[in-house]
């Protein structure tokens, strides 16, 4: 297997260098602008931002790399996302900063894209799955090391706004020199909502409210430890222990739905992160301790929805539409990520730190209740239709081309 690899390290290294910048970036940002006075619902705006240019990255990064080509495409954007975070930190203002949020997004969705189509032009069946579960594990390092860096840092500096555009840069080099050949056109996902909604209900309605809760806590937790006083080391923890929880919670969860109906594990998740929305809301824990715990069964919750969401609505696809189904609700994921940081910001801002956590139990309880209803009105899938569960990244670090390079009909 590892000699496999040896010839997508290149396109393995560049990945990370994007993902240890853009940890870098969707963390600094929001924990400056707290020191620069800006309001919760600006620093909303930031995770708003970010995930409509995203979302436009997914749509329109195809069009562009079927004009001038995957690495002038590629290299582009990795210019622009140094460019924009080298200007955040030029002009510390909210009204420049959502702007070159939503240019980051675009970027990242773009990059992450044409390195994703690389890999699956070099990759066969007999080891996607393999290089698959390579590049989930460094997703989850580089996002959650980028994060990390900044533990016991000094944020009011622009150093953290040079290393990030350092990374962006460093993910130009091992990608443009690859001798690996161009690969086939990207993937252009299709928004089917009617198709979606016929085929899966419960699957558009709850990664819409998963969208909306987890853009919301990953877009405002750090705003929410730094108003309720916790140091910087502790908000970085605060922000990457829930990741790592919700990786680590993906197997077994996964497993448990492999043998019972997906919608009722879906509810116990839901369960469990209302629970900790609500020991955030009435318990208002004060300690660092505290919050990293509550915050971590958050994490292993709302982050292992997302696959189970997925895996459901494939258990209801027609076969050979993994790609369409997943890419399609991944955009339905996104609608959500922009929609949520705004709904919390103003909540967070009228209300204080503990009401970001009510706009997260109100999408949490709704999934509950939806998915309760369909369960009453549909029955579940057999058994021996059920296609098997499948880790996934980190939803807001996934596009299109990271379900081309899971597809599921293509592994042996």
């Amino acid at each position: 297997m590892t000699s496999r690899l040896i010839p997508l390290s290149a396109l393995l290294l560049g990945s990370l260098f994007l993902l240890i910048a853009g940890g870098i970036n969707g963390l600094i940002l929001p924990l400056r602008g707290s020191i620069e006075g800006f309001s919760a619902f600006s620093l909303g705006l930031l995770g708003t931002g970010w995930a409509a240019g995203y979302v436009f990255g997914c749509l329109y990064t195809p069009l562009l790399v079927s004009r001038v080509g995957h690495i002038r495409v590629f290299g582009t954007l990795a210019a622009l996302a140094a460019i924009a975070i080298l200007l955040s930190a030029m002009f510390p203002t909210p009204w420049t900063w959502i702007p070159l949020r939503a240019v980051s997004g675009f970027c990242f969705a773009g990059t992450a894209m044409i390195v994703e189509s690389w890999l699956n032009e070099e990759v066969d069946s007999s080891i996607r799955g393999r290089v698959f579960g390579t590049y989930t594990m460094i997703n989850l390092v580089g996002t959650t090391g980028g994060q990390l860096v900044l533990i016991g840092a000094d944020v009011s500096t622009a150093w953290f706004f040079m290393l990030a555009a350092i990374f962006y840069c460093l993910a130009l080099i091992p990608t443009t020199i690859s001798s690996n050949r161009a690969p086939s056109p990207l993937f252009e996902v299709k928004l089917n909502v009617p198709q979606l909604w016929r085929n899966s209900p419960v699957a558009v309605f709850a990664v819409l409210m998963i969208g909306i809760s987890n853009g919301s806590f990953a877009a405002l937790a750090p705003v929410y430890g730094n108003n309720i006083g916790l140091d910087v080391t502790t908000i970085v923890l605060f922000c990457s222990l829930p990741i790592l929880a919700g990786a680590m919670s993906q197997i077994p969860v996964g497993r448990m739905s492999d043998r019972s109906d997906r919608r009722k594990v879906l509810v116990f998740l839901a369960l469990a992160a209302a629970a900790a929305d609500a020991a955030f809301i009435f318990m208002r824990p004060d300690s660092g301790s505290a919050n990293l715990l509550i915050g971590a069964l958050l994490g292993a919750a709302i982050f292992a929805m997302y696959p189970i969401v997925v895996a459901h609505a494939n258990d209801h696809a027609d076969p050979g539409q993994f790609i369409q189904t997943s890419g399609g609700l991944l955009m339905v994921f996104g609608i959500g990520s922009i929609a949520g940081p705004f709904i919390a910001g103003i909540a967070l801002t009228a209300f204080g730190p503990a009401a970001l956590f009510s706009t997260l139990l109100v999408a949490h309880v709704l999934i509950i209740l939806f998915a309760m209803l369909r369960i009453w009105r549909r029955e579940q899938v057999d058994s021996e239709d059920k296609a098997s569960f499948q880790t996934v990244p980190f939803a807001r670090n996934s596009t299109p081309e990271t379900e081309v390079l899971a597809d599921r009909d293509n592994q042996p």
